[in-house]
């Protein structure tokens, strides 16, 4: 059987939940991928202005061999707080890494930049995030919202409304998945058209029924479409799930591939105002697959990452600064 999973989710790969939490007035939220037990894990980082926790870990190079949790957050470095909260839930629970008689959980995480969105961030000595990453910890399941949900809440994709998108693909015994907070500098929609870069991957209405753009770029210099520049303001963040059973090598290729879902379905991308991050795990016994099947996960990974970007602003609604796709192009 192929094709995408049961939810269209990343929850399709078993093992794995997701939670979200939002603070309505600061226009802000985070995101959290929890593992059953625990999960093999790498990173790929290609964006100019990266805001990242426990990533270094995830080197191949690295002792730590599996992880627990990832957190993807809203508020810039202050966001980097919401995966202290989903550390300190799973610790409680007595899940993660023993270690001298201590739980230690592994909890990597990335941040993107939504502080001038329009919400209230006037928390002084208490930021919202910590909370925010125990709540969706709390919340985690195998059904969640998209578009204007975690870490999606406070996004911009361009001139548009960002969000929270996700996706799957089932690969014969396999599954794959993606994850995506979407808030790039680029833009996610052809110039002149309401047809999203990524159209040609829709599976099953996901995007409303997309057409072709029907007449190319006119010209390839525009950026009109582009949001304003300011450095370090915007990011896409990813993540690629499978239960094959990838080594952490071949979690690192996953992740380097699954890169390529962006620029399918943003443009321009990796730009130096991106942080743009891409996390690849596997629920798997860390066996390894071989070259040859790996090179389909990353296939399929990629194609799941650029259709997730496409249905996270597809799902998003208009907020009070950014218009979002269907209310921009009426459909």
């Amino acid at each position: 059987m192929s094709g995408p999973g049961r939810l269209n989710l990343i929850t399709d790969v078993p093992g794995l939940s997701v939670g979200n939490a939002e603070d309505q007035a600061a226009m802000s939220g985070a995101t959290v991928l929890l593992a059953d037990s625990s999960m093999v894990a790498a990173v790929d980082v290609r964006g100019g202005g990266p805001g990242t926790r426990e990533t270094d870990a995830l080197s191949p190079a690295a002792v730590v061999d599996r992880i627990h949790a990832i957190c993807l957050s809203g508020g810039s470095a202050y966001g980097l707080a919401a995966a202290d909260g989903v550390m300190s839930w799973l610790g409680a629970q007595g899940r993660g890494l023993k270690a001298g008689g201590m739980t230690v959980p592994i909890v990597p995480g990335a941040i993107l930049f939504d502080l001038n969105n329009g919400g209230d961030k006037s928390w002084g000595m208490e930021p919202p995030y910590r909370a925010l990453g125990i709540q969706a910890a709390k919340t985690a399941g195998k059904r969640f919202f998209l578009g204007n949900s975690g870490a999606g809440l406070g996004a911009k994709a361009g001139r548009l409304k960002g969000g929270l998108g996700s996706a799957s693909w089932l690969l014969g015994d396999w599954s794959v998945g993606a994850l995506v907070a979407v808030n790039p500098r680029g833009s996610v929609v052809h110039p002149g058209t309401d047809s999203f870069y990524a159209w040609y991957l829709e599976q099953d209405s996901e995007l409303g029924n997309q057409r072709p753009p029907g007449k190319p770029i006119q010209d390839l210099a525009d950026m009109e479409e582009l949001a304003a520049p300011a450095l370090g303001t915007n990011t896409t963040l990813a993540i690629v799930a499978t239960d094959a059973p990838l080594t952490k090598d071949e979690a690192a290729r996953l992740a380097i591939m699954a890169q390529d879902g962006f620029a399918r379905a943003i443009r321009p991308v990796h730009t130096p105002f991106d942080g743009d991050i891409v996390f690849a795990v596997s629920t798997g016994d860390g066996s390894g697959v071989g070259a040859n099947a790996l090179v389909q996960l990353g296939m399929v990974a990629a194609d799941c990452v650029a259709r997730a970007i496409a249905r996270g602003v597809f799902e998003a609604k208009t907020s009070p600064i950014y218009p979002c796709y269907r209310d921009h192009y009426g459909r």
